[in-house]
């Protein structure tokens, strides 16, 4: 495969306003639900901003941040320009200056989201045609549902009960991405759960102690911003297990940068999922309870993973 730029390069941190969802806290929230366009695993749905649009956004639980828009956008609007954010890669060692833009209204499913700090930034070619990205904490006060299934986003009250961790799993969100536990040949490994990456892929480390049933062998080249790395990819000769749900002998890649594993949209797509940022829960639904994973297909975007140590401005990680 020839080589490809991971979203690595793209490494956001920035500081993150709080968003205001179109509901007073203490009254009933009724449900709001839009399309969701799913291209290559991956979902999308429109937007408006400041009133305009609707325009084509990418919906990223691997951006732990609240929106993401291109200069192009950012242009088009005459956003005022709200400070500056830091970008950095995983490894700590890449770092540039991004600007912020503010958005007054940004309306999602028919939720206005009020006061929003925007990093303005090229968005990987991966996403396509698209003017922006929407974050995984910009849903914080809703029970947020991605529909792969029935091509669905769903902004809804409510929280969700914990079921024994069957379908009903805990996360963390340290850097405010989902991060959920895969077992995988009896052990556990840690998960960004990201709609904007690519395949499941598994750290270095961790997939030195696992059998293949094929390979793994090179399967691409990769960068972030201040390191380049190889990519890759084989077939286990074990399962992997998400609570209830079982992924038989998957295809996974293997990344040597990175310290997480990721859960991204190809596993992704198997499933209703639903999260509350309010009990740190997320639910998955689907009609399969084992369910085959092939390889990731191309073009492959790596997303990026939280530091482990950040510095002043939280690390967003861009799927």
């Amino acid at each position: 495969m020839t080589s490809v730029l991971s979203s690595a390069a793209m490494c956001m941190a920035f500081v993150v306003g709080a968003a205001a969802g179109a509901q007073e806290s203490g009254l009933p929230t009724p449900v709001h639900t839009a399309v969701m366009e799913v291209i290559h695993g991956k979902p999308y749905v429109m937007v408006r901003v400041n009133g305009k649009g609707p325009f084509r956004f990418i919906i990223d639980t691997g951006t732990g941040g609240d929106a993401i828009v291109t200069t192009e956008l950012a242009m088009q609007l005459d956003l005022p320009v709200a400070g500056e954010a830091r970008l950095n890669d995983p490894t700590g060692r890449g770092g540039q200056a991004a600007r912020l833009r503010r958005i007054d209204t940004l309306q999602v499913a028919g939720v206005d989201f009020h006061g929003i700090k925007a990093v303005e930034h090229m968005l990987p070619s991966g996403d396509g045609d698209c003017q922006g990205m929407l974050g995984f904490t910009l849903f914080r006060d809703f029970l947020f549902t991605l529909d792969y299934v029935n091509g669905r986003l769903t902004l809804a009250g409510g929280e969700l009960q914990p079921d024994g961790e069957r379908a009903v799993l805990p996360f963390r969100m340290p850097d405010g991405v989902p991060i959920a536990r895969l077992i995988i040949a009896g052990r556990a490994v840690d998960a960004q759960i990201d709609s904007g990456g690519a395949g499941l892929s598994l750290p270095q480390n961790f997939a030195a102690g696992l059998k293949f049933a094929d390979g793994p062998t090179i399967f691409a080249k990769a960068q972030s911003l201040s390191t380049r790395f190889v990519v890759k990819a084989g077939k286990l000769a074990t399962d992997v297990r998400l609570g209830e749900f079982t992924f038989a002998e998957p295809w996974v890649e293997i990344n040597a940068a990175f310290p997480l594993a990721n859960f991204g949209s190809c596993p992704m797509q198997h499933f209703i999922i639903s999260f509350d940022q309010q009990n740190l829960l997320m639910r998955f639904e689907g009609p399969h309870k084992r369910i085959t994973l092939g390889v990731t297909p191309a073009p492959l975007r790596l997303a990026n993973q939280p530091t482990q140590k950040p510095g002043e401005l939280a690390l967003v990680p861009v799927g």
